[in-house]
């Protein structure tokens, strides 16, 4: 067998040992605790039309800012209407969010609901940030007037 062959084939198998026992090129964190985002099953509804949801959260490894927003729709799902927005801590622990907006009075009442909370991070892309979804949860609530 001629030298140059031999010695591709022998750097070939080397590598492949080596990367055998090497360790693997690290991808992205895996998050230390399980993130996620909760709503209160009762939300508030006043007289005036300020809704007022609320839950928890908890989420990691952040590098933009970090927001908790909400949605809640009534009689067709596929109308929602946006309840606030809270910046959110992503530090792992366990935190409590509460988002309040005023809907006209006469768009949602107090009773069956349907609410989406979303952990949301503008994350520095260059000159454009990207959004990243931490977590997203859905829950059925209960409007209780004030």
């Amino acid at each position: 067998m001629p030298v140059r062959p031999a010695l591709v084939t022998a750097l070939g198998a080397a590598l492949l040992c080596g990367a055998a026992t090497a360790p693997a090129i690290a991808g992205p964190k895996a998050p230390k605790e399980k993130e996620s985002v909760t709503v209160d099953h009762t939300g508030r509804i006043g007289a005036d039309g300020t809704v007022i949801l609320s839950g928890t959260y908890r989420c990691t490894d952040s590098s933009g800012p970090v927001y908790i927003s909400s949605a809640v729709s009534q009689s067709d799902p596929r109308i929602r209407y946006g309840i606030g927005g809270t910046s959110a801590t992503c530090d792992g622990a366990k935190h409590t969010w509460q988002n309040s907006s005023v809907v006209s009075a006469d768009d949602l009442k107090a009773g069956a609901a349907h609410v989406e909370a979303t952990i949301l991070e503008m994350r520095p892309a260059g000159l454009v940030p990207l959004p990243v979804f931490h977590a997203v949860e859905e829950q059925d609530v209960t409007l209780a007037g004030k």
